[in-house]
């Protein structure tokens, strides 16, 4: 671990506000409708939050030399590597609550807020706050399996839910807060008025927004998915933190390199989502991913309470990933007429 000690830098400091907020502000107006984003647009989007990591990366490297900017670029690299399992569990996420194309984006940009706090929150207390760490994984390693199985069992069923009613997420928050259980265009909360005139249509009239009659604010479908993305982003941080933290304790380091790193993760994330349009057995290779994020998540937490010697590493995570989506491509182009046969 290097001890490189920069601290906060005003000029350091600006320059990383105005390259992260600046872009992210520029990448929100761009997707501000409700429209799908083709692969080649995610595509172009990841190159440029590259782009701006190597920026900031040269700005480090003429302000402060070669050995922060390399601290910088390795967190960040290790940052990527560690967080690509985290797109696949969202995949399954939007695949679970059954998210339109159309406003997955709006799901995912927002969920950036959330990563930015809770990320500056986690490196802000370091490792301390890791300690539950080991706990946490065995759950959510339980629940990324469980995960994996709804979506086997789903197939390839990607039809939009009319009504969420039914859906296990809305029984469980429903009894604590009003959920109106259909989602209305790309809208997180609805108020009581709209909520009134939702009801008042003859479509809804069955529709029942759980044990709270009257209130301010109604959650919908997509708040749910939202919170659920995110408590994804905070199980994968227990894990990614202290990898990067163990590269540098200097804070500016560990959260520019991470951040960077996170909201260039939201476009990659369409890059793989316009892949599936192409490659019908890709989504049989993502619940795999699936099942192998699960395992190895309770394998490293379980070494933590046995010290059995068993874990996966980093490196043999991304190779595993790079397998079976290998597999799941040249399945692809091996066997395509699956996808002509959804296509009639």
């Amino acid at each position: 671990m290097e001890s490189t000690h920069i601290g906060f830098p005003i000029e350091t400091v600006a320059v990383f506000l105005l390259l992260s907020v600046g872009a992210i502000f520029i990448d929100l107006f761009m997707h501000r409708h409700d429209k799908p984003i083709s692969l080649k647009s995610a595509a172009g989007w990841s190159v440029f939050w590259i782009l701006m990591a190597l920026a900031f990366a040269g700005f480090l490297y003429v302000h402060h030399g070669a050995e922060v900017a390399s601290l910088f670029v390795t967190g960040y690299a290790l940052e990527k590597v560690l967080s690509v399992d985290n797109l696949f569990v969202m995949m399954a996420i939007f695949s679970w609550f059954a998210i339109p194309n159309n406003y997955r984006h709006r799901v995912l940009y927002w969920g950036i807020i959330g990563a930015i706090v809770f990320r500056g929150v986690f490196v802000a207390i370091g490792t301390g706050l890791l300690a539950l760490g080991p706990w946490v994984e065995v759950v959510f390693a339980v629940i990324v399996g469980w995960t994996a199985v709804m979506m086997l069992k789903s197939g390839d069923d990607d039809d939009e839910i009319e009504d969420y009613s039914q859906h296990f997420a809305y029984r469980m928050v429903k009894r604590f807060y009003p959920i109106w259980p259909k989602l209305k265009g790309s809208a997180f909360v609805l108020s009581q008025k709209e909520v009134d005139a939702e009801l008042a249509k003859p479509e809804n009239a069955d529709v029942q927004v759980g044990r709270v009659s009257k209130a301010a604010r109604y959650a919908t479908p997509m708040l749910l998915c939202l919170a659920v993305v995110e408590l994804s982003d905070v199980m994968f941080a227990f894990d990614s933190v202290p990898a990067v933290i163990a590269v540098s304790r200097e804070p500016l380091i560990v959260y520019s390199a991470m951040m960077f790193a996170i909201l260039g993760l939201r476009t990659l994330y369409f890059v793989l989502e316009g892949l599936k349009q192409y490659l019908v057995h890709l989504e049989k290779a993502v619940i795999v991913l699936l099942f192998f994020i699960a395992f190895k998540l309770g394998l490293n937490a379980t070494e933590h309470f046995f010290h059995h010697g068993y874990a996966i590493g980093a490196t043999t995570s991304l190779y595993v990933v790079l397998g079976v989506l290998a597999l799941g491509i040249i399945a692809s182009l091996l066997f395509p007429g699956k996808k002509e046969e959804q296509a009639e």
